[in-house]
């Protein structure tokens, strides 16, 4: 083990504790990068980036670090409920955002994710995702100066911000590009350049296809370049060539840069992406792992409050190891995919086992770390995470459902793109999927929505609000007709109507997050445990602490009402319903249309 190489600084407190956890993490974080990079002189610099950005932290941010050194499960606490949303459909602006946090507030949000906001590439940008400069913010939207005032509002309302880091490439206007394609070979190597087409098909003939139908193949040929730059998503996106130390260490910077604006959570986009070889599918590589631990090493070192969370899309075979090990953490969050995908199908299907077999599944998830939950996203629903789970056949038939393409469905979505042979994925607002119409007798489409969301309130992890769900926003059908909105996702990216009555739904999220306050067995370490039900319409978990509080969930997905004998699930004793305040006899369980019970024990 090498011992850090640089002094630090003559500030007695500010020394003590980097000495701390220099002696803690600094191994961590070599462990991880020597098996990449060798020994050499990269070590170096980066104990110079970590120092540098160590001493130009914050003092509240410090103070911050000391809290969440205190009690590393902040993020695991039941209080915790996510928002996230896209702050020009949300505030307009990085300062119209701020104006608006009692709506937050009144919502229980203690967790705020706005999608991409760094500056983006002029034109396309993939909704942002396409970054042409990590340290400044897209001017439509504000300043850096505007992003550290809304860090600290939520900060002293007891809400994180969450940031989008874009870790697997840049856009092609980014300064690194830019000089690559001018000749400087410094960052040509930033990027991964293939000259031959014999190559480019060597590699083509492993690998997957994000954007089938609008963006098909993973390179393109750049003139500049002399030759063809992997573009795993759109050809202005240029994927970093973390093979090279000097991109490590710049895209650490970055993760500190704006750790030290007031960021707290960092979401990875497409993290599975991060490393490539030849004759692999290029997602999920042990060294993509040995990256995200050293980026976890790096933060402990220099801001411990900040935590880490996976956008890692798959199923949970491939999210699991991004939350690493006790000795060797990752990520401290990551999506829980497969549940919400699950949700979904339970709703289409009536049927809730392939749920609670992808819940048991979720129990590998190690005790430090935790779940988002959600039911909708910036994103289309992925019906190929749940591959292995619900047949082929079902899963094409769960699509077509939610396209409306299925006899008596209620949904009102629009199937996306997909690789040939794959079932489609699925756009829309989630109160579109469920069947709310404008003008239109919404109680049935309205009970849906609270199931789903009252389900998702009930499992363990942050469960996350998307934008205008409180309000059972739907479908904005006129999409296409902004620029650069030509991409089907946009469907589910309306702005917020904020004349649009909440009713029921914002009434209902609300009281969902009200009853997670404080209760001890909706701590994220305690999981959701799948318990068995003689009907596949009736979902069953329980959530359970060892001081002896427990939650049992009960979510009925069928559109008749029932009465059912659960006391061979609940027992003889006597139960309460946390939702609708009355007592429950286990032997005569009424359970209404799309119905949702939380239940503990009387005068639990």
């Amino acid at each position: 083990m090498s011992a850090f190489p640089l002094a630090l600084p003559n500030d007695a407190d500010l020394s003590a504790r980097l000495s701390a956890r220099i002696g803690q993490h600094w191994h961590r974080l070599l462990a991880a990068l020597r098996p990449l990079y060798g020994e050499g002189a990269w070590e170096g610099e980066l104990a110079a980036r970590l120092l540098g950005a160590a001493i130009v932290r914050p003092a509240d941010l410090r103070a911050l670090d000391q809290v969440r050194e205190a009690s590393p499960d902040w993020f695991q606490q039941p209080e915790m409920v996510g928002y996230c949303t896209y702050i020009d459909r949300f505030g307009g602006t990085l300062a119209g955002t701020r104006e608006k946090l009692n709506e937050l507030s009144r919502l229980g949000v203690r967790y705020f994710h706005p999608l991409p906001l760094l500056k983006p590439r002029e034109g396309d940008s993939d909704g942002g995702f396409a970054v042409a400069d990590f340290r400044q913010v897209d001017p439509k939207l504000g300043s850096i100066d505007d992003l550290r005032a809304l860090a600290s509002d939520l900060r002293a309302r007891g809400i994180s911000l969450c940031l989008d880091i874009v870790c697997n490439h840049t856009a092609d206007t980014h300064d690194w590009a830019l000089a690559a394609k001018a000749g400087d070979p410094k960052f040509r190597d930033f990027y991964h350049v293939v000259e031959s087409a014999e190559q480019v098909a060597a590699y083509e003939a492993h690998l997957g296809q994000v954007f089938p139908q609008t963006a098909p193949g993973n390179f393109t040929f750049v003139p500049e370049m002399g030759g063809h730059v992997w573009t795993t998503f759109y050809p202005f996106q240029w994927d970093l060539n973390y093979a090279n130390p000097a991109v490590f260490i710049e895209m650490m910077d970055v993760l500190l840069y704006l750790a030290n604006q007031g960021a707290e959570v960092f979401r990875l986009d497409s993290a599975p992406f991060l490393w490539k070889r030849q004759g692999s599918d290029c997602r999920g590589l042990p060294e993509t792992h040995l990256v995200v631990r050293a980026w976890r090493a790096a933060l402990a070192i220099v801001a411990p409050a900040v935590a880490l969370k996976a956008e890692a899309i798959v199923g949970l075979a491939e999210v699991l190891p991004f939350l690493g090990e006790p000795k060797q953490p990752e990520c401290h969050l990551a999506y829980n995919n497969t549940a919400m995908t699950s949700l979904w199908a339970a709703l289409a299907t009536g049927d809730t086992r392939p749920l609670s077999t992808c819940l048991t599944q979720a129990l590998a998830k190690p005790v430090g770390a935790g779940w988002l939950t959600y039911v909708r996203c910036h994103d289309d629903i992925i019906w190929g995470a749940l591959k292995g789970v619900i047949p082929d056949e079902t899963l094409a038939w769960i699509s077509d459902f939610y396209a409306g393409a299925v006899p008596g469905s209620f949904a009102d979505g629009q199937a996306f793109q997909a690789e040939p042979g794959a079932v489609r994925s699925t756009n829309g607002m989630a109160a579109s999927l469920v069947g709310v119409r404008d003008g239109a007798d919404n109680a049935a489409a309205l009970a849906r929505l609270r199931l789903l969301y009252g389900v998702t309130f009930a499992l363990d992890g942050i469960p996350a609000i998307y934008m205008g769900d409180e309000r059972a926003l739907t479908n904005d059908t006129d999409y296409a007709a902004e620029p650069d909105h030509d991409d089907g996702r946009w469907l589910h990216r309306p702005r917020m109507d904020w004349t649009r009555d909440g009713g029921p739904t914002h009434a209902a999220i609300a009281r969902f997050a009200q009853l997670r306050q404080g209760r001890a067995c909706l701590h994220a370490g305690n999981p959701a445990r799948p318990l068995l039900t003689a009907d596949p319409a009736l979902l069953a978990f329980e959530r359970a602490d060892r001081g002896g509080d427990r939650l049992i969930c009960l979510g009925w997905f069928k559109g008749e009402g029932m009465v059912m004998d659960l006391s061979g699930l609940l027992g003889s004793g006597d139960w309460h319903d946390l939702l609708d305040g009355t007592d429950v006899n286990a032997q005569s369980v009424a359970m209404a249309p799309w119905g949702l019970r939380w239940l503990v024990a009387k005068n639990g």
